[in-house]
C-alpha cells in the first residue's frame, strides 16, 4: 500500500462504505487552485466566488482523515493572513479579490467563533506544537476583536442572527442568541485547552474563568427549568420559548450539569421534540412554524447540526445514543440519494426532510439546498462512519487510540496515518471467537470499550499482532 491512499473502512453494510470511498473522490472537486488573489490551494464550494469560514472550520474535522493527502490547514490560514489589525477576521472572502465580502445583516463580517474547536482537533491528528504556537496569538486577538465589538454589560453577545446560519428559523425576538453565546463558550474553553497544550497556566487559567463566567450566565437566564430547555433571549433577559437545535450547542460546551443535560438528551427520542424519524429536525416538531419539506430551518435535517448534536451527546457518555443516530441519520441520506435506490448516481444534500427520505424543500426560494454540500455531508460520510460508527477516537499527542462500540461487528479501518505511522484495526469472528486484527508500525496505546461489558487498555507494539476478546 502506498502512503497516498485514504484509509479504508470496513463495516457490514457495504452501503456506508462505498459513500465513504465516493465522497473522497467528490473532495478532488473543492479544491480551489489559488489562481485569484488568495493563495495556494484550498477548500471551497465549486463555482461559488466565496471562501467561507464555516467552510474552513466544518471542512477540518474531516479533512484531517485524508491521510495528509487533503491537508486541513490551509483553509484555516486564508482566515488567518488576513486578520485585521484590530484582530478582526471576516467570515467570507472574495476568491478573486482577496477582500471581505459583507452582507447588510452582518455589517462586521463576524462569523461562527469556532476556530479553537477545530485547532484543537486538529493538534490531536497531527500532533503539531508549533502550529498551536503560531495560532494562539491570532485567536486571541481575534476573541479580543469579538470581546470588543459584540459583549454586552451583561457578559452576554449580541449579535446578529445571520451568524448563527439559521436564516430562517422562527427566533425573531432573540437579542442574545443561545447558540453564538454558547460558541464563545466553546471558544473559550478551547482556548484554554490550547494554552494547557503550551504549557502557558496564566492564559489557560484566563480562558478559564471566562468560560465558567458565560457558562453561569447562559444557565442562569438561558435555561428554562419548567421546560428543561435552553432558549434564546430578548433584549430584556426574558427567554424566547422556542425550542431549535440551537438549543443543543450547550451539551457540545459541557455547559448542563448531568440533571439538564438528561432532560435535553430526552427531548432528542421524543416525536413531539427532536424524536423525528431522521435525526434531528433544526425546528422541534411540535412548533406552529415546524415544516415537514424543512422550509430552511423549519424542520429541515442539517448535516452539521446534527454532526453537533452527536459531538455534544459523546460529551455526557452517550456513545450509544450517539452512535444509534449517526447510523440512522446516514441510512436517511443513502436513502435520500436517489429515489429508484441507485446509490450510485444520486447526490447529497445540504438539507434533509425530517419525517422521511429525500432532500428538503422550501417552495420559491430556488437558492435552497446546494446539491454535493461537501462541507456538511463530509461531516456524516467521513467523520461520523470512522469516529461514531466504526468508533475510533484518535490522538496523536497521547499516542491513544480507543475504540468504542456498543457490541462486536465485522468492522474496523485500515491504513490510517497516524502522523508516521500507519494502523490498521480489524475485527471479526473466527473459530476462536471475536478476534481483533491490528498492524501498526510504531508502538502505540489502544483501549477497547465494549459498552457496558469490557474496557482495557493495552500497549500495542509495532508490527501484526491480534487479540482475543474473550480472553480480555
Amino acid at each position: 500500500m502506498t502512503k497516498r491512499d485514504f484509509p479504508k473502512i470496513h463495516f457490514y453494510d457495504q452501503d456506508f462504505v462505498d459513500i465513504y470511498d465516493k465522497t473522497w473522490a467528490w473532495i478532488q472537486d473543492y479544491w480551489n487552485p489559488g489562481t485569484g488573489a488568495i493563495e495556494g490551494k484550498f477548500f471551497s464550494y465549486p463555482g461559488s466566488s466565496i471562501v467561507q469560514q464555516a467552510d474552513a472550520i466544518f471542512s477540518s474535522f474531516f479533512l484531517v482523515y485524508s491521510n495528509r493527502i487533503f491537508q486541513a490547514h490551509p483553509t484555516l490560514d486564508v482566515f488567518y493572513q488576513r486578520q485585521e489589525p484590530n484582530g478582526a477576521i471576516r467570515s467570507a472572502y472574495n476568491i478573486e479579490t482577496g477582500l471581505p465580502s459583507l452582507e447588510k445583516d452582518n455589517p462586521e463580517g463576524l462569523g461562527i467563533p469556532l476556530f479553537a474547536w477545530a485547532e484543537f482537533n486538529l493538534y490531536h491528528k497531527s500532533a503539531n506544537k508549533k502550529r498551536v504556537k503560531d495560532v494562539l496569538p491570532i485567536l486571541h486577538k481575534y476573541t479580543e476583536w469579538i470581546d470588543g465589538t459584540f459583549k454586552k454589560p451583561n457578559g452576554l453577545y449580541r449579535a446578529p442572527l445571520l451568524v448563527t446560519g439559521m436564516m430562517n428559523s422562527p427566533r425573531e425576538d432573540a437579542y442574545y442568541a443561545m447558540d453564538f453565546n454558547t460558541m464563545m463558550a466553546i471558544n473559550v474553553l478551547y482556548m484554554s485547552a490550547l494554552a494547557d497544550i503550551l504549557n502557558d497556566k496564566e492564559t489557560s487559567f484566563q480562558y478559564k474563568r471566562q468560560y465558567f463566567s458565560l457558562k453561569t450566565r447562559i444557565n442562569t437566564l438561558m435555561w428554562d427549568p419548567e421546560d428543561g430547555f435552553y432558549y434564546d433571549i430578548d433584549r430584556y433577559e426574558k427567554r424566547v420559548p422556542v425550542k431549535t437545535i440551537a438549543g443543543y450547542w450547550p451539551l457540545l460546551a459541557e455547559i448542563p450539569n448531568d440533571d439538564k443535560a438528561e432532560r435535553i438528551i430526552e427531548k432528542l427520542s421524543d416525536p413531539a421534540f427532536f424524536g423525528a424519524p431522521h435525526p434531528f429536525p433544526s425546528l422541534a416538531v411540535s412548533e406552529k412554524a415546524y415544516d415537514e419539506n424543512g422550509r430552511g430551518y423549519r424542520g429541515s435535517v442539517f448535516p452539521h447540526l446534527t454532526f453537533m448534536v452527536i459531538k455534544g451527546l459523546e460529551r455526557y457518555q452517550r456513545w450509544d445514543l450517539a452512535r444509534e443516530c449517526a447510523i440512522r441519520h446516514l441510512y436517511f441520506v443513502l436513502d435520500s440519494m436517489s429515489p429508484d435506490g441507485n446509490h450510485h448516481k444520486g447526490n447529497l444534500w445540504e438539507a434533509y426532510l425530517p419525517a422521511r427520505e429525500g432532500p428538503a424543500k422550501w417552495p420559491g426560494k430556488g437558492d435552497f439546498n446546494r446539491v454535493q454540500y461537501l462541507t456538511y455531508d463530509a461531516l456524516s460520510t467521513i467523520c461520523l462512519t470512522i469516529e461514531n460508527i466504526v468508533g475510533l477516537f484518535i490522538s496523536l499527542p497521547r499516542k491513544t487510540v480507543d475504540w468504542i462500540i456498543p457490541n462486536l461487528e465485522i468492522m474496523g479501518v485500515e491504513n490510517l496515518s497516524l502522523k508516521k505511522n500507519m494502523i490498521t484495526i480489524l475485527s471479526n469472528k473466527s473459530g476462536r471467537g471475536w478476534e481483533i486484527h491490528m498492524e501498526s508500525e510504531k508502538l502505540y496505546y489502544f483501549t477497547i470499550n465494549i459498552l457496558g461489558k469490557k474496557k482495557k487498555t493495552l500497549p500495542i507494539p509495532s508490527g501484526k499482532c491480534s487479540m482475543l476478546i474473550d480472553k480480555l
